[in-house]
């Protein structure tokens, strides 16, 4: 798990840019790596402010072991949709936190995850990148080293990181297409709901209606921003919450949790440049909903 970069020109003058403007590697990190003496230049250790010459190969050296211990190994079965030597992507089903907490101590998926990393002897810390709530069910990343957990946080800052859902939501839409604009804050009193608050977090919701059914519809929703619950709010706001969603609707007959995939996931990959692009099919409970 290395860095590589080959001077072949005058565009850098020391290594400090090179980690700075080629690999946008932190302040933070990079003082970890000089700390580490994980940084080299023709095979030498080297510092940062070490000046560069075309020919000269740096090596940013990623395979030191982290302190994993705040999460507790758990063996389970984890849908594996893509892995490499630097991410592991997880189709996770829903009933299951993404991270521990009080009430899933061991039981998360970054505690299947710890186990997984164990086995394939891989002493990182659990680093998911993109976030899902307990029955929201879908695709989920893991970064497997602190460079790939910057690189995609600043592709989701720039919004180069695309996601997509698929939910069913209640009723038929008048508008089978549209935009949600709509800001979103913490409900007071409350550190789970959200409201729809003009001095909330900007959060815009892309949608389109794919099928329609009797009394509901599967839709299609793109995010441009990753605010908390924002499609269950978005969807609830325009009157058409989503099935099972009993935060910010009702109960469903048809199925037992909030009907959410996270349903494709899209970016560059930060070591070979080259766009991913992974898909997880709808899971049973919402197929069933569909075919009912």
């Amino acid at each position: 798990m290395e860095l590589e970069y080959l001077v072949k020109d005058k565009k850098y003058k020391n290594i400090n840019e090179i980690l700075s403007l080629e690999f946008k590697i932190s302040a933070r990190l990079k003082n970890k790596l000089i700390r580490k003496n994980m940084i080299f230049l023709n095979g030498s250790f080297v510092d940062t402010r070490t000046s560069v010459e075309i020919g000269d190969k740096l090596v940013v050296d990623l395979n030191y072991n982290e302190d994993n211990s705040n999460i507790v190994p758990k063996e389970m079965p984890l849908d594996i949709v893509y892995e490499d030597e630097w991410l592991l992507v997880v189709n996770k089903p829903s009933g299951i936190a993404v991270h521990p907490s009080i009430l899933h101590f061991d039981n998360s998926l970054s505690n299947g995850v710890r186990f997984y990393f164990d086995k394939i002897r891989l002493n990182k810390k659990i680093r998911p990148i993109n976030r899902l709530d307990k029955d929201t069910s879908g695709l989920v990343i893991f970064a497997k080293c602190e460079y790939i957990q910057e690189s995609l946080s600043l592709q989701m800052k720039e919004e180069n990181f695309k996601k997509e859902y698929l939910c069913l939501c209640s009723g038929l839409f008048n508008k089978k297409s549209g935009t949600i604009n709509l800001p979103i804050a913490r409900k007071e009193g409350s550190i789970i709901e959200r409201c729809v608050d003009e001095n909330g977090k900007m959060a815009i919701t892309h949608y389109k209606v794919l099928e329609e059914f009797k009394d509901y519809s599967l839709v299609l929703c793109k995010l441009e921003t990753g605010r908390t619950h924002q499609i269950r709010l978005h969807m609830a706001s325009i009157y058409h919450p989503l099935l099972g969603d009993t935060l910010y609707g009702t109960s469903s007959t048809l199925i037992s949790r909030q009907a959410l995939h996270s349903y494709k996931v899209k970016f560059i990959h930060p070591i070979t440049k080259k766009e991913i692009e992974l898909i997880a099919k709808l899971p049973q409970d919402m197929e069933q909903c569909i075919n009912f």
